[in-house]
């Protein structure tokens, strides 16, 4: 198995740097008063109204690594969740980018590649947990949400002991939108992992493996909520089989809900995809009360649910 140990970097060097926007909230420069030179990699929150402290998630939006769905599964997902009592944090990793992908640059030079989204992730974790009280959320209700490639970086943290010896970065719940999983099974999206893995590691078997998500799910994993198509033409619905297939294995809590149709790429959008598959949501939400419920009264929600929705 191979690893990256991915070391927190000093807490007194994470000061955020908040830019105001005319028309939105401010974000915050996740690496500024690091060693990290990463000013790319942004937070934007998208505050609940609340006399408490909120449920809160950090997006992340797919594109195969290449790029960000930024609207469609990064703000207007924050503006649904927001709406819904959830503060919601929208995060702009590193991703390899459209002339690196069209050029094979990074036979070159390094670029961007793994571990640096992890790392980008990992960091966005600890800085709301730091600074939770300025945000007005509940550290211990604090997970990770993404959509495609940006479902498998959410996936990452199933087992961040691989990763970082730091607690604070584990998300308290996982949502993995339509992702990407495996990058070793013959259904793996090979664009996601060239961008993941770069021109070379793509070619690497060990690496391969590592970033085969369903062969890596800790027997302390977050609860997960798991969603795809069966029609899905981008991402194969193979994907999240095998992953529900590997959260049942090691009795995992978790919702895993297959839709017949409803593709690919609609977020939290009202108009894309199918009315079957935009369900997806009320099921979410429902999901998420379930999981705050059992840890406030240390109840257990059934442990696996497999819902296909034909």
């Amino acid at each position: 198995m191979l690893c990256f140990c991915l070391q927190p970097h000093a807490r007194e060097k994470q000061r955020p740097t908040a830019e105001p926007k005319p028309d939105g909230p401010r974000e915050v420069r996740l690496w500024d008063g690091t060693d990290v030179r990463a000013s790319s990699v942004t937070l934007t929150p998208f505050l609940a109204a609340s006399d408490r402290p909120t449920t809160a998630v950090i997006v992340c939006p797919g594109g195969s690594y290449c790029w960000h769905a930024l609207k469609t599964e990064g703000t207007d997902v924050a503006r649904w969740l927001q709406a819904n009592g959830i503060s919601a944090f929208v995060l702009k990793y590193r991703v390899q980018g459209i002339v690196p992908y069209i050029t094979h640059s990074r036979l070159l030079f390094r670029g961007h590649q793994h571990p640096d989204m992890l790392h980008d992730l990992l960091q966005a974790i600890r800085f709301l947990r730091e600074h939770a009280a300025d945000y007005g959320i509940n550290p211990q209700q604090l997970g990770v949400m993404g959509f495609s490639a940006g479902g498998h970086l959410a996936l990452c943290t199933m087992d961040n002991a691989r990763w970082t010896m730091d607690k604070d970065a584990s998300p308290t719940f996982i949502a993995a939108i339509y992702p990407v999983v495996s990058m070793s099974h013959p259904d793996s999206h090979k664009r996601s992992r060239r961008a993941l893995l770069g021109e070379y590691g793509k070619h690497s078997r060990a690496m391969r493996d590592s970033l085969s998500l369903e062969k890596h799910v800790a027997k302390d994993c977050p609860p997960v909520f798991l969603v795809n198509c069966k029609d899905d033409p981008i991402v194969r619905y193979h994907n999240s089989e095998l992953l529900d297939s590997a959260l049942s294995a090691q009795g995992i809590k978790h919702r895993y809900i297959q839709y017949r149709t409803g593709g690919h790429g609609f977020g939290a959008s009202e108009t894309k995809g199918t009315a079957e598959c935009r369900a997806w949501k009320k099921a979410f939400l429902s999901w998420l009360q379930e999981i705050k419920e059992s840890t406030s009264d240390k109840r257990h929600v059934s442990s696996q649910v497999t819902w296909h929705v034909r």
